[in-house]
C-alpha cells in the first residue's frame, strides 16, 4: 500500500493509480481520489499547520470543508500560488505542490510559537486597548505591523494567468446535497418531469455514505446505492449533475450562487476553465446540507492528532487510512461509537473510549464493549500530552477521583452534531431553538424552499429518505410537472443519532485557566468568550467580534454553537435567549477568480463605443470614461494643450458650428395606448397635451421628491414618446420605469424598450447648423416655421432613415440627427465633410460643459446631488400646476423640502474674473469667521469661457436666489477667493440665438 498508514483491504481507492506530491519541499505518495489530508495521513504526516495568533501546532480536523486547520498554500508555479486551500477538499494529483502556512523559518520550528508564550496578553479584544495609546504610533509602529502579521496564507503577487467560466442556469428544482437524503429529493423531483440540478461540493455525491458502514439502502450498501442514483441521475435528459461544486451563497427570488471547480483537481487541466461561477434561478430549492460535528473543549484539545471521529472513520472507510495505531475517543453522544468499532474491526487498537454520559446505552455501546473496547462513562478527558503530536490523554471521573493518563497517539471526539442551517440563514429564514437536542433548526421558509434530512434536524436515515423523497415530488409538482414518481428508498439497516452536548467539558469551566479552544482557526478560547461576557458583550453578534469567535473563513462551522453555549452560560441564560449570529456568503470561501471571472484588466469595465469611435481617434480626440461610454473628450491640434483646444472649440460653436457625438444619451422608447398617462406620472411635466411631432423638457423624481434624472422627450406618435436621459443614467431610469410599471401601474398598457445602442445621434449645434445638415435631410422642411425649435421630425438624412430633432444643449440653433447605428460613421463623415466648408469643428464633452454652464443648464449628478428638488434647481417651471399625481409629488409638499433655507442653484461671478474656482469647493459668507467655519453652500460647475472672457461657476447656496448681488467666499489654501452670486445665464441672457 502507499503510505504508512493505509490498511489493505480498507477504503474506495485502488493502488494502481499512485501519484507523486510534495509537502514542504518533501515528497510523498498518495493514491487517486486522495485528498491532500488523506494523503499526508497516510504518510503519518499530522502536523500541517500553525494557529494564526499562538501559531501553536495543528493537525487536520476533519474530512470536509468544515477544516479551520489544515489549510495550505498550494504551488503550481510562479503566478499560480493559491493561499488557504483546505487540504480536506484539495484533491491530490500529479505533481502537486503544497506548503503550510503562518510559520518561520519551518513548520517544525516556529519562532512565531513564542506568541504562544505571551499568550496571557493576547486575550481577547487585547487589539482594541493595546493600539490605542501613544495615538502618535498607530501610523508609526502599529498599524504596518498588524498588517503584516495579518492573515494566514500569502496572497500571489502576480497576475492570474488561468481562466475562469461564468454560466447563468434556469430550473425547476435546484437541491443542494449530494447525500442520501439529497440525491433521493432529486431522483423523486427529476421523475416528475421537472428540470432538476443538483449539486454538491465533493468529487463525488454521498454525503455521510462515505463513512457510514451499516446504512443499507435498498439492499445496497450506503455509499453503492449513492453511486448508482447519481448515474442515473446523470443519465436523464431533465436533470443536471454538479459535483466539485459549493452553493455558497443564497439570495432573494430563489437565486443561488454555486462555485465549481474545475481545473483544480487536475495535473494538466488543459483549456479547461480552473472554476465556474453558476448563477442559478429556481422555482424551488431543497435543502440537503447535512449537518457538522462538533468536537469537545478541553484543555489542549488542538494538538496534531486530535480530531472529529466521522474525519477519523470517512478517512477509514473511503480512504484506507488509519489517523493512529493506538486511538482515544471522547464521547458526548454515541457517533464516537461508530468511530471506535471501524478502527477496531480494521485492527487498530482502541486505547479507551471516554464517554461524558454516566449510563451510555444502546447498540452501539453494546458493540463496542462486545469488540472488548475499554469504555470509560461518567469520565472527561482534562487534558493532553504532545505537542507536535498528542501522546497521552488525562482521563478523571465527572464527579471527582484520581486520574488516570492513557498513551494515546490520536484523539477522536464528538460532542453532537450541528445542523447547516447557512444557506436556509442566508434566504432570510429564521431558526427557531429545539430545546430537546439543544440545536437550531429551520422555521418559517420566506421563499419557496424547504431543507431536509440532518440539517432539517432529521437524524434517522430512513425518516430522512422518507422527508427528502416527498419533499422532491412536492417541489416537482409545485412547478407543474405531472409524471409519477417512485416512493422513497428503503433502508434496511442504519445508523443514527442525535443529542450531544454543546459548550465546555470537565476542566475548562469558569474556575480553569487552561487553553480550551472553541475557535481553532482563530485561536478563541472558551475563557475569551467568558472575558467577552465580563467586559460587557451580551449580544452575541458583539461577543463574535470581540473574540474573533466564527470569524473569517471559518464562519463558525464547528464552534458557532460552542461559543454560543459558553456565552449564554455566562450570562445565565438559555441558549435560545441570547439567540444566534448571522451566517453570511459565502459560508464556504470562493475564490476572487471565481467572482471576477472574465471581469480582469481590459475587461474589468466592459468598455462601450459609438459608432463614430474609429473616427474620433482618427481626429485624434482624447477620451473619457462617462457611465462605461469612451467619450472625446476634447480634440487637440497640433501644439494646443487641453485648455487651447477648449476654448478653440467653444468659439467655433457659437460663431459657427460644430458637430458633437451624443449617441451616448440614454434613449428609450415608450409605447402604447396608455403611453402618456404614463409619462404623466413618471415626470413632473405634463404630455397628454403634447402633440406628436413636438419635444418637451421632463425632470423625473424620487419618491421622495428629489430630481432623480431628466432629458428631452420627443412625441413621436399619440401613442409612442422617444425618451432621452443623462448618460449615465440611462439603465437605472429604466430599472426605475419597469419598477413602476410593474409594481404600481400595472393596469396601464405600456411597453417600454432601451434603444441606446441602436440610435446614433449626432448633434450639430451653432449658426450655421441648419446650412450644414439641409444637403442630406430629405422629406423634412427645415425651415423656422415647419421645424420650430423643440420639435422630432421622421425623414431620411444622407438616405438613411432618421429622427430629426430640433433641440439644443448649447443654446445655439441645434439640431440632433438620429440615425441606425450600423450607418452613424457614414452619416458623420458626409456631415463632417459640409461641416469642414463652413469652418465648423468636432468638439468633445468638455466643450459640451462649458457651453451648457454659460446657458445655465444643468447636468443631473453634477449640479444635483440627490437632495435637490425641481425649485431648487430652478426648474419649478417643468412641475405641471393642474397635476394631481407624479412620482414624487408627496415628497414635494413635505415641510422641509418647501422651508426657507434651502439651498437654490445660482450663478457665481468672481471678483477676478481670470480665476476659476473649484469644483465642490465650500461656500462661506464671512471668510474671517474662525475655523469650524459655517458653509453656505458649495461649486456645483465651473469652468473658463472663452465666449464670456472670465470664469463662471454654478453653485448650490442656501437662500441662493434671495441673495442676488450678495458677495460670498470660496476659502482656499492661498486665500479666500471673492465672488458675486447672480444669474444662472452668463451668456444670451435672453435666448435668441437658439432660433438662429
Amino acid at each position: 500500500m502507499v503510505g504508512a498508514n493505509r490498511i489493505a483491504g480498507t477504503g474506495r481507492l485502488s493502488a494502481a493509480g499512485r501519484l507523486a506530491f510534495s509537502f514542504d519541499g518533501r515528497s510523498y505518495q498518495g493514491l487517486e481520489g486522495d485528498t491532500l489530508a488523506s494523503a499526508l495521513l497516510a504518510n503519518d504526516v499530522h502536523l500541517v499547520g500553525r494557529s494564526f495568533k499562538y501559531h501553536r501546532p495543528r493537525g487536520v480536523l476533519s474530512a470536509g470543508t468544515e477544516e479551520p486547520n489544515a489549510l495550505v498554500g498550494v504551488h503550481r508555479d510562479a503566478a499560480r500560488r493559491t493561499p488557504n486551500v483546505r487540504a480536506t477538499v484539495q484533491e491530490v494529483y500529479d505533481g502537486l505542490t503544497a506548503v503550510s502556512q503562518n510559520r518561520w523559518p519551518s513548520l517544525a520550528f516556529d519562532i512565531g510559537a513564542i506568541n504562544d508564550l505571551f499568550s496571557p496578553f493576547f486575550s481577547a479584544g487585547f487589539y482594541y486597548k493595546t493600539f490605542m495609546w501613544p495615538k502618535a504610533a498607530w501610523a508609526a509602529f502599529y498599524e504596518p505591523k498588524i498588517r503584516a502579521a495579518a492573515g494566514l496564507g500569502v496572497a500571489p503577487d502576480r497576475p492570474d494567468p488561468d481562466r475562469y467560466a461564468a454560466r447563468y442556469a434556469h430550473c425547476d428544482v435546484l437541491v443542494v446535497g449530494g447525500g442520501a437524503a439529497g440525491l433521493a429529493a432529486a431522483l423523486t423531483a427529476a421523475e416528475t418531469g421537472a428540470r432538476v440540478i443538483i449539486c454538491d461540493e465533493q468529487a463525488a455525491p454521498g454525503g455521510a455514505m462515505r463513512f457510514e458502514t451499516g446504512a443499507r439502502i435498498d439492499g445496497e450498501e450506503g455509499w453503492a446505492w449513492a453511486q448508482k442514483a447519481t448515474a442515473r441521475l446523470a443519465g436523464m435528459d431533465n436533470v443536471r449533475v454538479l459535483t466539485r461544486t459549493t452553493a455558497f451563497g443564497y439570495y432573494a427570488q430563489n437565486f443561488v450562487a454555486l462555485a465549481e471547480r474545475v481545473g483544480d483537481h487536475l495535473a494538466e487541466p488543459g483549456d479547461r476553465p480552473r472554476e465556474r461561477l453558476w448563477q442559478v434561478r429556481a422555482r424551488r430549492v431543497v435543502l440537503a446540507t447535512g449537518a457538522i460535528e462538533r468536537h469537545m473543549v478541553f484543555a489542549d484539545n488542538d494538538r496534531p492528532g486530535i480530531m472529529l471521529a466521522s474525519a477519523a472513520r470517512t478517512y477509514l472507510n473511503h480512504y484506507g487510512v488509519c489517523v493512529g495505531r493506538n486511538v482515544g475517543v471522547y464521547a458526548g453522544n454515541d457517533s464516537a461509537y461508530a468511530a471506535a468499532i471501524d478502527l477496531k474491526r480494521a485492527g487498530v487498537a482502541i486505547a479507551a473510549i471516554v464517554d461524558l454520559r454516566e449510563t451510555p446505552k444502546g447498540a452501539l455501546y453494546e458493540e463496542a464493549r462486545g469488540l472488548g473496547i475499554d469504555v470509560l462513562p461518567g469520565r472527561a478527558v482534562i487534558g493532553v500530552d504532545g505537542r507536535t503530536r498528542v501522546s497521552s490523554m488525562t482521563v478523571t471521573p465527572r464527579t471527582g477521583g484520581p486520574s488516570r493518563r492513557i498513551a494515546i497517539d490520536a484523539l477522536l471526539t464528538s460532542s453532537g452534531w450541528t445542523p447547516s442551517v447557512h444557506l436556509y440563514s442566508q434566504s432570510r429564514g429564521k431558526v427557531a431553538f429545539d430545546a430537546s437536542t439543544q440545536r437550531f433548526l429551520p422555521d418559517a421558509y420566506p421563499q419557496d424552499c424547504v431543507s431536509v434530512g440532518a440539517c432539517n434536524g432529521t437524524d434517522d436515515l430512513a425518516a430522512a429518505l422518507k422527508e427528502a423523497a416527498a419533499a422532491g415530488e412536492r417541489a416537482g409538482r409545485a412547478t407543474g410537472a405531472r409524471a409519477k414518481a417512485t416512493k422513497a428508498p428503503r433502508v434496511d439497516a442504519s445508523e443514527g443519532w442525535s443529542g450531544g452536548m454543546p459548550g465546555v467539558a470537565p476542566g475548562a469551566g469558569a474556575d480553569a485557566a487552561v487553553k480550551a479552544f472553541v475557535d481553532f482557526q482563530n485561536d478563541v478560547t472558551a475563557k475569551d468568550i467568558r472575558q467577552a461576557v465580563r467586559e460587557g458583550m451580551r449580544s452575541i453578534e458583539h461577543v463574535k467580534r470581540f473574540t474573533t469567535n466564527g470569524m473569517a473563513t471559518d464562519q463558525g462551522k464547528t464552534s458557532n454553537l460552542h461559543g454560543l453555549a459558553i456565552a449564554a452560560d455566562a450570562l445565565g441564560k438559555e441558549m435560545h435567549e441570547v439567540g444566534l449570529t448571522t451566517f453570511r456568503p459565502p459560508y464556504t470561501p470562493v475564490t476572487f477568480g471565481a467572482l471576477v471571472n472574465q471581469a480582469r484588466g481590459a475587461l474589468f469595465d466592459p468598455t462601450r463605443k459609438t459608432a463614430m469611435h474609429d473616427w474620433h481617434e482618427k481626429h485624434r480626440a482624447v477620451f473619457e470614461d462617462v457611465g462605461q461610454w469612451k467619450r472625446p473628450w476634447y480634440y487637440p491640434r497640433a501644439g494646443e494643450d487641453m485648455h487651447e483646444a477648449v476654448n478653440r472649440e467653444c468659439a467655433t460653436v457659437r460663431q459657427t458650428a460644430g458637430l458633437f457625438d451624443a449617441s451616448t444619451l440614454g434613449k428609450i422608447e415608450v409605447v402604447g395606448p396608455d403611453a402618456a398617462a404614463f409619462m404623466e406620472l413618471l415626470y413632473t411635466n405634463p404630455w397628454q397635451k403634447l402633440e406628436p411631432g413636438r419635444c418637451r423638457y421632463g425632470v423625473m423624481l424620487r419618491e421622495d421628491g428629489f430630481v432623480y434624472d431628466d432629458g428631452v422627450v420627443g412625441r413621436l406618435a399619440p401613442d409612442r414618446f422617444h425618451v432621452t436621459t443623462t448618460t449615465g443614467g440611462a439603465a437605472r431610469v429604466l430599472n426605475h420605469m419597469e419598477d413602476y410599471l410593474q409594481t404600481e401601474f400595472p393596469h396601464l398598457k405600456v411597453w417600454l424598450t432601451s434603444v441606446s445602442e441602436q440610435w446614433a445621434v449626432i448633434a450639430v449645434q451653432g449658426p450655421k447648423s441648419r446650412d450644414i445638415i439641409a444637403p442630406f435631410v430629405e422629406g423634412i422642411d427645415l425651415a423656422d416655421a415647419a421645424l420650430p425649435h423643440m420639435s422630432v421630425r421622421e425623414g431620411q438624412v444622407c438616405g438613411v432613415p432618421a429622427r430629426l430633432f430640433r433641440m439644443s444643449f448649447s443654446g445655439e440653433l441645434g439640431f440632433e440627427v438620429n440615425v441606425p447605428a450600423d450607418y452613424g460613421e457614414a452619416v458623420w463623415e458626409a456631415l463632417w465633410t459640409e461641416a469642414e466648408k463652413n469652418g465648423a469643428c468636432a468638439y468633445g464633452t468638455e466643450t459640451m460643459h462649458v457651453l451648457r454652464a454659460e446657458k445655465g443648464f444643468i447636468i443631473v449628478g453634477q449640479d444635483t446631488d440627490g437632495t435637490v428638488t425641481p425649485d431648487d434647481a430652478g426648474l419649478a417651471w417643468a412641475i405641471g400646476k393642474k397635476k394631481t399625481d407624479f412620482v414624487g409629488i408627496r415628497g414635494l409638499r413635505r415641510p422641509d423640502l418647501m422651508a426657507a433655507g434651502r439651498k437654490q442653484l445660482v450663478g457665481l461671478r468672481t471678483r477676478d474674473p481670470n480665476i476659476v474656482l473649484e469644483e465642490g469647493a465650500q461656500i462661506v459668507a464671512d471668510p474671517n469667521q474662525p475655523v469650524p467655519m459655517t458653509m453656505i453652500g458649495h461649486v456645483t460647475s465651473s469652468y473658463w469661457s472663452q465666449n464670456c472672457g472670465r470664469s463662471i461657476a454654478l453653485a448650490l447656496i442656501a437662500d441662493g436666489r434671495a441673495r442676488m448681488g450678495e458677495t460670498v467666499y470660496v476659502p482656499m489654501p492661498n486665500g479666500a477667493i471673492a465672488a458675486e452670486i447672480g444669474q444662472t445665464v452668463f451668456f444670451d441672457e435672453k435666448g435668441e440665438r437658439v432660433h438662429g
